[in-house]
């Protein structure tokens, strides 16, 4: 099992990053950068790629509506140059909420486009000339305003044919593709004990589709992690986050999260919470969020129970924990965990 981490985009990128150079030199092997509607996750991994030397370096993630799938290819092609072969290429339909609320674009086949990017990305990187048309037209037809298009390769030679491609996914269609044709799956409120009831069956009829050459899905999850007696005080942090999720990324009857939520079996919590958030009352719904969803997504306590906690992670196939330090040493304390796995 690897261990990564999820840079803080709240923070500022370059602090964010100094902070990675330790954790780095402490054994650290990834990386995840997310955008969301705040800065753009390239150009930090650029930064970071050129700040770092060993670990990989992941978008997690890039939605596949803001970009086209060819500027996506160039993009992952030129941070794996710069890296020297160390990206990992997150992507994901995102929601209706930042697609359509700060990207403008319609919220329209979300499955079908991430399927798309997926086989555009890995065709562009074998330099293969492009002549495509589905949802993406390459090049753009003559009865679509096209005039001058051509089909095109890419200019330059990426370091690898293949970057690795993980999925952000959670309903059980996106799951089950992801399974099928993706080198990873990006999960977020993972809980382990719980999600063969959830995404078990989607995984298996994934599985049984994939190619034997892609290897085993690599699953990377996690949430915060604390060492220690008042470990318990620290989970707590997780509280605003799953009430954010569950309760305020989307609207009524259009929320990923809080459709997990309810499958986990939080429906009548999964409700109160959602109702709360979207009437502006997030301290209430934060509270309303049950203390054993905090406790169960999260790796805090002491050193016996949080290795308790990555053997269930574990033995849920995943095999990057991806979690959030938190300590006054945050890099001992990844030193620490990583002798574990």
């Amino acid at each position: 099992m690897k261990i990564a981490t999820p840079l803080q985009y709240a923070d500022n990128p370059r602090t964010a990053a100094d902070e990675v150079v330790k954790l780095e030199a402490a054994g650290l092997d990834a990386v995840w950068v997310a955008e969301a509607y705040g800065f753009d996750s390239p150009t930090v991994m650029g930064y970071l790629a050129a700040r770092t030397e060993r670990m990989q370096i992941g978008a997690g993630i890039i939605n596949v509506y803001s970009r086209t799938p060819a500027l996506i290819a160039q993009t992952g092609a030129g941070l794996d140059v710069l890296s020297d072969g160390r990206a990992l290429l997150g992507l994901g339909a995102s929601g209706p909420q930042v697609v359509e609320g700060w990207h403008g674009k319609p919220y329209d086949k979300p499955l079908g486009r991430t399927r798309e990017t997926v086989e555009l990305c890995r065709r562009i990187w074998r330099r293969e000339v492009i002549d495509h048309h589905g949802i993406t037209d390459m090049p753009l037809p003559a009865e679509k305003g096209g005039k001058l298009g051509k089909p095109l390769k890419f200019l330059n030679h990426p370091v690898r044919e293949e970057i690795p491609i993980h999925v952000a996914a959670l309903g059980p269609a996106n799951v089950r593709m992801t399974a099928e044709i993706a080198d990873g799956w990006l999960p977020h409120l993972f809980v382990p004990e719980k999600s063969k009831q959830v995404w078990g069956t989607a995984l298996a009829e994934g599985t049984a589709k994939r190619s034997p050459e892609r290897g085993p899905l690599e699953i990377s999850a996690g949430t915060v992690l604390s060492v220690g007696e008042d470990a318990a005080a620290v989970r707590e942090t997780v509280r605003p986050l799953i009430a954010l999720y569950i309760g305020g990324m989307g609207a009524k009857g259009r929320n990923f999260y809080n459709d997990v939520a309810r499958a986990y079996g939080y429906e009548e919590a999964a409700e109160k919470v959602q109702d709360l958030y979207l009437a502006g009352k997030k301290r209430e719904a934060e509270a309303a969020v049950p203390a054993e969803f905090c406790e169960l997504v999260s790796l805090c306590g002491p050193e016996s129970y949080v290795r308790e906690r990555i053997e269930a992670f574990r033995e849920a196939g995943v095999t990057m924990l991806n979690v959030v330090p938190v300590a006054s040493d945050p890099a001992r304390l990844i030193e620490q965990v990583k002798s574990w796995l």
